[in-house]
């Protein structure tokens, strides 16, 4: 555009000075008319961003890599003038998110839609909007732009891949499936209400089901024979590993991926396998909790159901290796909270003998700790050897299997533990 303009330019100035050469009226007044179209080219610019209302819908707020985000946007004019053409700009910072849009002419109120669908590929929380406007005259001049505040977020959850059988160590408490009987103490398992009869503690009755019914309800559980898992991933800075020149979000942000595979990052296939055992558990109806320094400290009790697999893909989804805790530091301050039978997975790269030590410890009071060992070496290409590593679990008798970069997630966890 700012050639056209220097072409008008240069014309104005030739038809003027035609004009002061010959002193013809004919040059003066194609002058005066170079320049209205001048002013008018600018004020129509001016207007073509001008009373336009632009609509954005999300279908939904959370999506997971592999699952496509649905997003529809509609642009309305809301003048009696005409726009011409209008560009439309996403500046999301959703990676591959292409919602930008060329609306063809829109007449006098005129309204015009189109969709976007993007394939999510890196976790993590986005932001959706702003959307810039540009316009423009007919003949090319002139151009404006104007920023609209169109802005939400969403929160992409990391991939979850099927996991067929996992081996956990036999706990304290006797374990099984959940035995449906009905459990003459307060449990965590609610099986249903019935009427209440003499000798019933009065903090059974459900007073909802009472006020309904009109007579005393009260609530029945099911004994659990299942004891707790937790699920304590290790995002130290210090056992980061991957491979160098990854490419990230923003440059800090997650890894991003080629094709599908798992980036070459310990700290995306922990987040991959985490997500994945947090389904696995879930699905078996396994109390689960949940520890971790992403690097702020996230903890949550052991829960079933799905919004206890919310909560912690909402943790996983934003998890980053920055924390200057160690394993061994963590396991100190969480595990003494953590009741005696408990079986604890911990994911790790790291192959600092300490975490083993306090592990062992861990052991001791009760809690069987097994370990999924992420071997720093394959992420790097060269890096420390994981025998000494394998040897000190082997000596503290917790079960371990290492996963590798470029390992069959599913067929790795379903392995025996050694």
């Amino acid at each position: 555009m700012p050639h056209q303009r220097n072409v008008l330019y240069l014309l104005l100035i030739g038809v003027l000075i035609g004009g002061l050469i010959t002193g013809r009226a004919f040059f003066f007044n194609l002058a005066l008319i170079l320049a209205a179209l001048y002013v008018l080219a600018m004020v129509y610019a001016w207007t073509s961003v001008r009373w336009l209302a632009i609509g954005r819908r999300t279908r939904t707020r959370r999506a997971q890599v592999g699952r496509k985000l649905e997003e529809s946007f509609s642009i309305r004019n809301r003048s009696p003038l005409p726009k011409l053409w209008v560009e439309v700009r996403d500046e999301s910072t959703l990676p591959g998110h292409r919602a930008s849009h060329v609306v063809p002419a829109l007449g006098p109120f005129g309204r015009y839609q189109w969709s976007a669908d993007t394939t999510c590929r890196v976790r993590g929380d986005y932001q959706l909007g702003p959307v810039t406007v540009i316009g423009g005259d007919p003949f090319g001049l002139f151009s404006a732009r104007r920023t609209l505040d169109a802005r939400s977020r969403i929160l992409v959850y990391p991939a979850t891949l099927p996991v067929t059988d996992f081996e956990l160590p036999i706990g304290l408490l006797s374990g099984g499936e959940a035995q449906r009987r009905r459990a003459t103490t307060t449990t965590s398992s609610a099986a249903g209400v019935r009427e209440y009869a003499p000798g019933d503690s009065f903090n059974r009755i459900h007073w909802a089901s009472t006020a309904r019914r009109d007579r005393l309800m009260v609530k029945e559980f099911e004994i659990d024979p299942l004891v707790d898992v937790w699920l304590f991933v290790d995002f130290s800075a210090s056992s980061l590993a991957e491979r160098p020149g990854l490419k990230r979000v923003n440059g800090s942000g997650p890894a991003i991926p080629r094709g599908g595979e798992i980036p070459a990052s310990s700290e995306e296939y922990a987040v991959t396998i985490a997500a994945s055992l947090v389904r696995y558990f879930l699905d078996k109806e396994r109390a689960l909790g949940f520890a971790a320094y992403i690097p702020h400290r996230e903890v949550y009790q052991p829960e079933r159901g799905g919004r206890q697999f919310t909560r912690i893909l909402q943790a996983l989804a934003v998890a980053r290796s920055f924390s200057t805790y160690s394993l061994a530091q963590m396991l100190s301050l969480e595990t003494p909270y953590f009741t005696r039978g408990t079986s604890l997975v911990i994911i790790t790269s790291s192959v600092d003998e300490s975490w083993v030590t306090e592990a062992q410890i861990i052991g001791r009071r009760g809690i069987r700790p097994v370990c999924i060992l992420l071997d720093p070496a394959s992420f790097t290409g060269a890096g420390p050897d994981l025998r000494e590593a394998q040897i000190m679990l082997r000596l503290a008798k917790i079960p371990s299997i290492v996963v590798s970069y470029g390992d069959d997630v599913t067929a790795a966890l379903a392995q025996p533990m050694s």
